[in-house]
């Protein structure tokens, strides 16, 4: 190996070089600053993820493989690594408050976001089997401790033993198909095994390997029938880490699993119409069992797994087209998702929670221009015209007719209506409630700016949704 090839590999993996190396000098640095001086904790690392931003945009002129064929720089994985960005500094914005109020506001817990983030990185631009399964470790073991992050709470210590036990199945799963395609073809990278089998990828033993390794990767996204672990966590867990893990691990799963499955191996094969079962039953199940959901985080619990069953048609499109809507949606999801769950933080102060429905009844009376930005967010997961959430669910449902799959097509609508039913259910207990008690709530400004940049993104896609679908087309696979 010459220092010239070394050279480029560091240089295609220095967003990633950056991310790790600043988490641990934020180690370091949690233990010598003061308790009375934690924000800078936040500052911190909200600038090594913009670094991490500055260099990633350098990378994005150009695809530069890495590490023998393990790794890639390209303009796919630049698109996650920004939707990662986002979602891990309006995280770092929104948890200042909410940490100081359930304590929690040490050094570790932002390292362990920001060592998260960097798995989530590692598994945009993996192009191996392998090091699909270092970023998937280093993601999970991170939203492991995070989830067990309210030590003196007993539902936040059930989540993350739940978590644990669960997700060291999937692994499991996961690990047992990697090494069965090995077996079959002697090689984990994604482009060798294609060429491995030549054209023959119904073997029943490779087939088998395939769908091992999809059970082992809808369990990140939430997919049935591997979402039992998704109300317990997101409900026992801190808010602020729920709405990290709604979207950031969400759209990591999503972005491996677009370049395992449309690898021709897995392209040829009959997985496909597991997929598309997979699709239905998790929508379905994510809408109606949220119907009848009183806790708030439960609700968007159940709506995560909806949302994530109707990214997932977009996955049974395939082609360009549909690669770019499932880009496309996983980008609307986070600006709107992170909307709806700063507002439940904002909720957090003093006794009051905000985990209950009927907590913000008479909402709009109190706080009238709070309410009007959780009907923005809301109508968004509902799909509901001129907010950037129809679009996002627009053009899924045009890459399936496109490609012949008009039925699926219908009955994604047909869910996506009845998804639409809960969302609108909140929207009428703020607005057409009386209030119950008077509160404040936790109203920062960083918890204010980050409310005001997912609002701009949800309003702001929905107005000019065409550019936000082309910069999405021009990143599927590099461009």
């Amino acid at each position: 190996m010459t220092a010239a090839v070394l050279f480029q590999w560091m240089l295609a993996s220095l967003p990633e070089v950056i991310v790790i190396t600043g988490a641990c000098i934020l180690l370091i640095l949690g233990q010598l600053i003061r308790q009375d001086q934690e924000q800078l904790l936040v500052w911190a690392s909200v600038a090594v993820v913009l670094m991490a931003a500055v260099a990633t945009l350098m990378l994005a002129g150009e695809v530069r493989p890495a590490y023998s064929g393990m790794f890639v720089a390209d303009r796919f994985s630049v698109f996650f690594k920004f939707v990662f960005y986002l979602a891990t500094v309006l995280t770092f914005l929104l948890s200042r408050k909410y940490a100081d109020i359930e304590g929690i506001g040490s050094s570790e817990y932002y390292v362990m976001l920001l060592f998260a983030l960097s798995g989530m990185m590692i598994m945009a631009s993996a192009t191996d089997l392998l090091s699909i399964y270092v970023g998937l470790e280093l993601m999970v073991l991170c939203t492991y401790v995070l989830t067990g992050f309210l030590r003196h709470e007993r539902r936040s210590n059930e989540a993350a033993l739940k978590y644990v036990i669960l997700g060291a199945v999937s692994t499991g799963i996961f690990l047992y198909g990697v090494s069965l395609v090995y077996g079959l073809t002697g090689t984990t990278q994604l482009d060798a095994m294609a060429a491995a089998v030549s054209g023959d990828p119904l073997d029943p033993g490779l087939l088998l390997a395939v769908v091992f390794i999809v059970a082992g990767l809808v369990f990140k996204v939430g997919a049935v029938p591997f979402h039992m672990w998704v109300p317990d966590v997101y409900e026992g867990a801190p808010t602020t880490v729920t709405a990290f893990m709604s979207v950031g691990p969400k759209a990591a799963g999503f972005a491996v699993i677009l370049r395992v499955f449309l690898n021709p191996l897995v392209a040829g094969s009959d997985v496909w119409i597991i997929v598309a079962v997979i699709a239905v039953v998790t929508a379905a199940l994510g809408s109606f069992v949220a119907l009848v959901q009183d806790n708030f985080k439960r609700l968007l619990a159940y709506s995560s797994i909806a949302h994530a069953g109707f990214a997932t048609f977009g996955v049974v499109a395939g082609g360009a087209d549909g690669i770019a809507s499932v880009m496309l949606y996983l980008l609307i999801y986070a600006f709107m998702n992170l909307g709806i769950f700063g507002a439940v933080i904002m909720m957090r102060n003093g006794d009051f929670s905000g985990e209950v429905i009927e907590d913000y009844a008479g909402f709009a009376k109190s706080h009238p221009g709070l309410a009007l930005l959780m009907l923005i967010y809301l109508f968004s997961l509902a799909g509901i015209p001129p907010t950037a959430g129809f679009f996002a669910k627009f053009y899924v449902l045009t890459a399936l007719v496109e490609r012949g799959f008009v039925l699926l097509a219908v009955v994604a609508v047909l869910l996506s209506a009845v998804a639409a039913y809960f969302y609108i259910r909140i929207v009428m207990v703020i607005y057409m409630r009386e209030p119950e008690r008077a509160f404040e709530p936790a109203l920062t400004p960083l918890v204010r700016a980050t409310l005001a940049c997912t609002a701009a993104g949800t309003i702001g896609i929905g107005l000019f949704p065409g550019w936000f679908l082309k910069l999405a087309q021009e990143s599927v696979f590099g461009g």
